[in-house]
């Protein structure tokens, strides 16, 4: 019997190959709200002929029933797909589309135009080779219009398309199309645009969207479409340095260890040399195997696994990468910052960082400026809000491998998450590493914290007395450090407000400067318990996150949290220091429990009411919590 071919022979073949050799070119639409992002997909989409019959009439009646152009069709229903989105007539997500010509294929993000979804459109961009920015040419360049602009500068997109919209608006107006041209020339002659057109437009009528308009004779260039023909994209680049984060390591049985990933950037070959960072170690590509058989090369743009020709360590995060182009390892670097959260950055917070698939602890050591995104000027700041981009150095607590942005997007690029809502607060683009950072290593000595232990016939740790003010943490602090003294134990009582006179004097009680308070004294507690003391820590320490990071600097198993817990009104009554008194008649602003919130500890080792114990009753359940952990003989 014949055996069958399953590939496609003759026209049908000729059509795949045709279809395969097309490029691909990613591109986002940005810009201000309602400068027409939506409708110009929709009509490129319709234009190209990729709206099948049933969604054209879908399209129809969801036009005369929700749509904003008087029963006509509205194109911007076509990616405006959330309820919410036609509902208020914006865009709120980033929707993708795929469409194609004769000539190439497009996958095209439509961002949110409106300020409060700026962070949606750094996640459209982070993969787009061009950009289209609109502006209404009624309303000219905005402020959004900049900010967005000044993003796809930082992103790294060099492909503008300034596609000035709604030109029927303003009567097919040339001197209005130059007006606005000279304008956005001017804004954005710093930011290395290296192919940057112009094109008037009506994307509601299709002026110019994929055929010459004749109502715009004065109008000698392409249309939009032809510029997306011609566009070349390379955003992942076989030419580059090799660069694959490790996803995971597959090991279906003892002999076999596999790496898997995605390449960024590059190409490997069998017998190739690799290299692992952070840690250095380097190897030999012993095989590429893959569902279709061993491949003998792999390039940028494949998700791919490795076997090595030994056995090295290697895990998830880790990167791999060409040992004649090896990154940049280390644990501080500046790097642009954008930051997309409701709540406000706290310099000194801990937070996670996720850079490739390596997730490690980090925190913005220091905000070096703010930029004013209409006029590019550099202003002071000592927080960000919502939508605000910086230039920031930024410590991790380990080391982490990486390339400036400019060389490679996606070994430069990161985001930052709060550590308590696992939100994605922030994202960033590193500009370089800080070589201070190379020249600082730890310095071994020979007797370490478990010699001092010995010596001292103790382990040590941190008793950590969080609460508010009046709660009775020093009264119960005190109390407790003096049955350890008796029993012949070495201590030391870290109070917060005795740090105030020399370690902490030059810090007010702003969050950002309690977040830093918190850190020092965590440092502090650090050492000591290095020498082998017994540490009792005394801090109001509000927030979760810092005394999360606490734990973090301190050591977990060393770390003992004891909440001492009164209702408001008894400690407004103890008010030992007449803080409340005060508080209440506004001299003390950010007073913990009466104007800032005190987080209150979520699982304690210990949780004592002090309104309800005595303080002797409460040392002898610390001290019963501490003989159940053997740190008591």
């Amino acid at each position: 019997m014949k055996k069958h071919s399953s590939q496609p022979t003759g026209p049908v073949a000729d059509f795949l190959a045709a279809q395969e050799s097309k490029g691909l070119l990613r591109f986002i639409t940005c810009g201000s709200v309602d400068d027409g992002k939506s409708t110009l997909i929709g009509r490129l989409l319709y234009e190209s002929k990729q709206i099948f019959d049933d969604q054209l009439a879908t399209l129809s009646q969801d036009s005369e029933r929700v749509g904003t152009q008087g029963g006509n069709l509205d194109f911007a229903l076509l990616t405006d797909g959330l309820q919410a989105e036609r509902e208020q007539g914006i865009t709120i997500d980033v929707a993708y589309r795929f469409f194609s010509t004769d000539r190439r294929t497009f996958i095209v993000a439509d961002t949110p135009g409106h300020e409060q979804y700026t962070r949606n459109m750094v996640t459209g961009a982070s993969t787009a080779d061009l950009a289209i920015v609109l502006i209404d040419a009624r309303k000219g360049v905005l402020t959004q219009t900049r900010r967005h602009s000044f993003l796809v500068h930082l992103l790294g997109i060099t492909n503008v398309i300034v596609a000035i919209n709604k030109i029927d608006l303003v009567d097919y107006d040339a001197a209005v199309f130059e007006s606005i041209e000279n304008e956005y020339r001017e804004f954005s002659r710093d930011f290395g645009f290296t192919n940057l057109s112009f094109v008037p437009v009506s994307a509601l009528n299709g002026d110019n969207i994929t055929t010459t308009s004749a109502a715009m004779p004065w109008y000698h260039g392409p249309t939009l479409l032809n510029i997306l023909e011609e566009t070349d994209g390379h955003i992942l680049s076989p030419d580059k340095p090799f660069r694959m984060y490790v996803q995971s390591v597959s090991r279906p049985n003892q002999d076999f260890r596999g790496y898997l990933g995605f390449v960024a950037s590059g190409s490997l070959a069998v017998g190739d040399s690799i290299q692992v960072q952070p840690s250095g170690r380097t190897s030999r590509v012993a095989s590429l195997p893959s569902f279709d058989g061993d491949r003998q090369h792999v390039v940028a743009g494949e998700s791919i696994q490795i076997l090595l020709d030994d056995e090295i360590d290697i895990s998830r995060g880790d990167l791999l990468c060409s040992p004649e182009s090896a990154p940049e390892v280390g644990t501080q670097f500046e790097a642009f910052i954008v930051w997309t959260d409701e709540n406000q950055m706290m310099p000194h917070r801990s937070y996670l960082l996720k850079i490739g698939t390596k997730t490690v602890g980090v925190m913005i050591d220091k905000l070096k400026y703010k930029i004013n995104v209409n006029t590019l000027e550099h202003l002071a700041a000592s927080t960000l809000e919502l939508n605000d981009i910086a230039v920031c150095v930024l410590a991790t607590d380990r080391p982490v491998a990486f390339d400036p942005y400019v060389d490679n997007r996606y070994s430069g690029s990161f985001v930052i998450i709060d550590r308590m809502t696992s939100k994605t607060v922030g994202a960033g683009m590193i500009r370089h590493s800080l070589r201070r950072d190379s020249n600082i290593s730890w310095q071994h000595t020979s007797i370490e914290r478990h010699h001092r232990e010995e010596l001292n016939h103790q382990r040590s740790a941190t008793i950590w007395f969080t609460g508010l003010s009046g709660s009775g943490k020093s009264t119960l602090a005190n109390a407790l450090e003096t049955r350890l003294h008796a029993m012949g134990l070495r201590t030391y009582l870290l109070d917060g407000d005795n740090l105030r006179h020399g370690l902490t004097r030059d810090l007010g009680f702003t969050t950002a400067d309690r977040i830093e308070n918190l850190r020092r004294a965590s440092h502090v507690a650090q050492i000591l318990n290095s020498a082998g003391i017994i540490v009792l820590a005394c801090f109001i320490s509000p927030f979760e996150s810092e005394r999360t990071s606490a734990k973090e600097v301190i050591g977990q198993d060393s770390f003992i949290e004891v909440f001492v817990d009164a209702p408001i009104a008894v400690a407004e009554k103890r008010d030992p220091k007449g803080l409340y008194k005060k508080a209440r008649a506004g001299e003390l602003p950010n007073f913990t429990g009466i104007d800032s919130e005190y987080e209150r500890p979520t699982s304690p080792s210990i949780h004592i009411h002090t309104d309800e114990l005595e303080v002797d009753a409460g040392v002898e359940a610390i001290l019963q919590h501490l003989r159940a952990q053997l740190l008591l003989p």
